[in-house]
Parts: structure tokens; sequence; C-alpha cells
């Protein structure tokens, strides 16, 4: 049987044709796909904007889905995973952009630091830690030394954090002079409630104040700590360092300026270092204070309490108004229960600490904010008098 030369000539335009034809289809489905891939995305900007987060996340799926090696667009959906709470779907996307042998260097970090606050925002604080010490050397290594830093502070790690925050401080990251002097106090406070030992305490707290002279807490703790002992004249000149070094700081511990300065015979220099801080920095704190050391001296309440009433003319105080109503002259009088209970209620919240971070508000006063855990965030002033 001869083989028909004729079959050729007329199947190659057939096949030509036909391969001409497969390839306008591909190019066609192509050019739907890139179509459909920035609409999608662009429809779950819209959504986003709009604050329509589950649409806007049906919309980045279906966008990488038809682009999976887009990688703007898993960082995108997995970051708003981690803000709707979503943290198991979030890791498995940033999970999956490491696992990528194509990612370039800066965006293998980048998916390494968001892995890391998927973990901390899931609570799983280990792998947070483990994920974020991977970043060393990298772009983002000072945003995970800071994250890092918060981990020690929550898990009361004293001295992993004050190491770390030395070597913040060496490449630049800040001043942690102020938060060391925390951490100190932290530890002389752990030394005390758990083993007893005031002799490490003190020590705590003296580095506490060479490394941070103007800090005013570990000189009040360490004053607290000395009036325990009985040594009040020692605790007295602690607590009289601070008109030098941290003068704001007095309003905190009027009260037991007078209290020290009784114990120990000098109250006469505390009035006169407490009528200098008022002097200086008008506070209900400190008249209130000086109003208690003329009553112990022997002044007639009448005349003492007359403080309130000065306070009053520098600054309308509810506060003052309360604590002169209070003076035994008005108990005859019927109102009087009646007008007192009123003044304190309405002076009550007045009476409160707000931290300047976040706006928590507490009846006493906090080094470290429980609500947003700043350092020294809450103004040693109450309410009433910021």
């Amino acid at each position: 049987m001869e083989f028909d030369l004729g079959w050729i000539l007329f199947g190659l335009p057939v096949v030509f044709a036909l391969g001409w034809f497969a390839s306008r289809l591909d190019l066609r489905q192509l050019r739907i796909e890139n179509r459909q891939a920035p609409k999608a995305y662009f429809k779950g900007l819209n959504h986003l904007l709009n604050e329509q987060q589950d649409q806007a996340i049906d919309a980045f799926i279906e966008a990488v889905q038809k682009d999976p090696d887009t990688s703007e667009l898993h960082f995108a959906l997995g970051n708003l995973f981690r803000r709707r709470g979503e943290y198991e779907r979030a890791v498995r996307v940033h999970e999956h952009l490491l696992s990528r042998a194509d990612l370039s260097q800066a965006d293998r970090d980048r998916a390494q630091h968001a892995l890391a606050l998927d973990f901390l925002k899931a609570g799983l604080l280990d792998r947070a830690e483990d994920a974020l010490r991977k970043l060393e050397g990298t772009a983002f290594e000072e945003q995970a030394g800071l994250t890092l830093l918060s981990l020690h502070e929550r898990a009361r790690d004293w001295p992993q954090a004050g190491a770390l925050a030395r070597r913040l401080q060496q490449r630049g990251a800040g001043d942690f002079t102020l938060r060391l002097s925390h951490y100190q106090c932290e530890q002389a406070s752990e030394a005390l409630n758990k083993k007893s030992d005031r002799t490490a305490a003190q020590q705590y707290l003296r580095l506490a104040i060479d490394q941070a002279p103007h800090a005013a807490r570990p000189r009040i703790e360490l004053a607290g700590l000395l009036a325990r002992e009985g040594d009040a004249a020692d605790a007295l000149d602690q607590l009289a360092s601070l008109e030098q070094h941290a003068p704001q700081a007095i309003a905190l511990v009027a009260s037991e300026l007078v209290r020290i300065g009784q114990a120990c015979g000098q109250a006469t220099r505390v009035r006169e270092l407490l009528q200098r801080s008022y002097a200086s920095t008008p506070s209900i704190d400190v008249a209130d204070a000086i109003v208690q050391a003329d009553v112990t001296a022997g002044v007639p309440q009448a005349q003492a309490r007359s403080g309130y009433l000065r306070h009053m003319a520098q600054e309308p105080s509810l506060i003052a108004a309360a604590r002169w109503l209070s003076h035994e002259g008005f108990a005859q009088q019927d109102a009087h229960a009646l007008v007192q209970r009123s003044v304190d209620h309405a002076a009550r919240p007045l009476a409160r600490y707000r931290c300047a971070a976040c706006g928590f508000e507490a009846q006493g006063y906090f080094w470290q904010c429980p609500g947003c855990q700043a350092w020294e965030s809450f103004p040693p002033r109450r309410i009433e008098e910021l």
C-alpha cells in the first residue's frame, strides 16, 4: 500500500489551524483571569474601606485562588484574619508564605514578623518568642526586640527584661534607663515577698537610684523599707531628696512625709518642704498633708482646716470642699450629713488617677498601667487637677 502524500499536505494546515485556535483560547482565558484577579482585589479593597471585613476576606480569598503567587494579597489576607481574631487562619497564610522558595528575603522577614504577631495575639507566647528571635539581624529586629521586652515584662522575668533593655539601648533603640529602674524595684519587691530578704531588696533599690537618679519610685520604696525597719531619719532623707530629683512625686508621699517626720522629730522640716512643694505646684494631696501636719502640731482644727479654703481660693476643688465640710463644727447642722454625702459622691471620681496613654482610671497610683502596661504613664495628680 503506497502512502499518499496528499494527506500530509491536507493535514498540515488543519493541525496549524487547530494549534492557532487553541493558543487563542489560552490567551483569552489568561486575559479573563488577569482581569478577574485585579477586579477581585479592588472589590476586596472597597469592602475593606467600607469596614465590611467578611466581604473583604471573601474577595481576597478569591483573588489569592486566581493568583496564588501574589504575596501582597497573602499579607493583606493574613492581616485581616488577625484583626478578626481568626489567628489559626492567619498563621496558615503566613506559614504558606514562608514555605515558598521563590519568596524574596525582605518578604520572608515580613512574613516571619507577621507570624510572630499572629502567635502573640493568639496568646501562644512561647511560639511568639521563638518567631521573634528569628528576626535578629533583619529590618524587623528593633520591633521584635521591643515586643520581646513586653513579653518578658508580662512574664515578670525581670533579669531577662533588663538584659534585653540594655542591649536595645546599646543599639540605639531608645533610652531605657527609667524602665530599668522599675525592673530593679520589681526585683526588690520579689526579694521581700518571696524570700523576706531585706538586704537584697535594699541593694536592688540603691542600684536603681544610682542608675536612674531622677526616678521617683526607687527612692519612695527604699524610704518605705527603711521606715519599716525603724530608720525613720534615713527614710525621711530619701523622701526629701525627691524635692531635688523628682519634685512632681512629692504629692504621692505627702502624707507619708508627715508621718515619718513626726516619727523622727523633724516635723518642722517636713512642713517647710511641703510648703515649698505647694508653692511650686499646688496640689490637693500636699494641701491635705499640710493640714495634717498643723493638726498634729497642735494647731486648732478650724485654723488648720482653713488650708482647704486657701487651696480652693487658688483652684476650685470638690475634693478640698469635701474635706473642709468634714470639720466637726458643722456636725450640729441638720443638712450637714446630706451635703457631706452629696459632695463626697461628686468628688469621688475626681480623686482618681488617669493614665495619660490609654485613659485607664484608678483610685490608687500605679507605676505601670494595668490597662496598657506603660511605665509611669499616670501623672502624679488627681483627675480634678489635670
